[in-house]
């Protein structure tokens, strides 16, 4: 069998991702040994496939002007509000999209149906070419875009209620505080501790109802400050009270009796 010695054209590579079968037995035995070969038409495969989609398009959370603003900028267009109607449109080119679709027939030639001529076919491929490449641009600076808009928006924090933490007489002088934040998919407490307590010992966070019929630990404070997610089974309107303890290192997972601080969620 014949073996190139080069990587294949990229005109060939474009034509293969559009599902036309032009490459030789030779072009076929080198794409399945040449990995840089392979990534480039997955690439162009891909691009492909998201230019001919339209599915579930007009279901999109739209991102704000912004998001286009950065991509005109990133592609060197100079109409960004062009683009951001273009894309709230949720439709592709109807002349990019014929491209894609019908690889062998141009649209003045579907238009007139005259005859082909002798150099129509390598301009259109051409044009095909430098669109797809164009194309997969476009959706590679889109995805970075809308990606970090999308990631920006989930690590929002939002804050959902807050306690002022008091003093039990045996720890005169100690106060703290607790802040519940909602932060992507967990809820979390900020618990913060200002107290002159036994070096030796531990301080365990706690929430309790406010019957203080049930107890869950959270976890130890380390420091003043600490953050600790809460279960997705702990309710935190049954859970109101965040107690903070004096835990002596004894093995003995229960709460000692010796609360430090404790305090009453306030919801915003």
């Amino acid at each position: 069998m014949q073996h190139l010695e080069s990587h294949l054209d990229p005109e060939v590579l474009t034509l293969l991702a559009i599902g036309e079968p032009v490459a030789t037995p030779a072009e076929q035995d080198h794409l399945s040994t040449c990995p840089r070969c392979a990534v480039e038409l997955s690439a162009l495969t891909r691009t492909v496939v998201a230019g001919r989609s339209t599915v579930l398009l007009e279901d999109l959370e739209a991102p704000p002007e912004r998001v286009w603003s950065r991509i005109s900028e990133e592609l060197g267009f100079s109409a960004p509000a062009a683009i951001s109607d273009a894309a709230a449109t949720s439709e592709i080119d109807p002349r990019v999209e014929t491209d894609l679709m019908d690889p062998t027939e141009s649209e003045a030639e579907r238009a007139s149906g005259g005859a082909r001529g002798a150099s129509t076919p390598r301009r259109r491929r051409s044009g095909l070419i430098r669109g797809l490449f164009v194309l997969a641009a476009s959706v590679a600076v889109l995805g970075v875009a809308v990606g970090g808009w999308a990631l920006t928006r989930q690590a929002t924090v939002v804050e959902l209620a807050s306690a002022e933490l008091a003093a039990f007489p045996d720890h005169p002088g100690a106060e703290g505080s607790a802040v519940v934040v909602e932060r992507g998919d967990e809820t979390v407490i900020e618990v913060t501790l200002d107290a002159d307590v036994d070096p030796d010992s531990n301080r365990e966070v706690w929430l309790i109802t406010e019957d203080a019929t049930e107890i869950v630990s959270l976890g130890m404070l380390e420091g003043q400050t600490g953050e600790f997610v809460v279960p997705d089974t702990i309710d935190l309107r049954e859970f109101v009270l965040v107690d903070v303890s004096d835990e002596p290192v004894d093995g003995d997972p229960t709460h000692s009796g010796d609360s430090i601080v404790r305090g009453a969620l306030d919801f915003a």
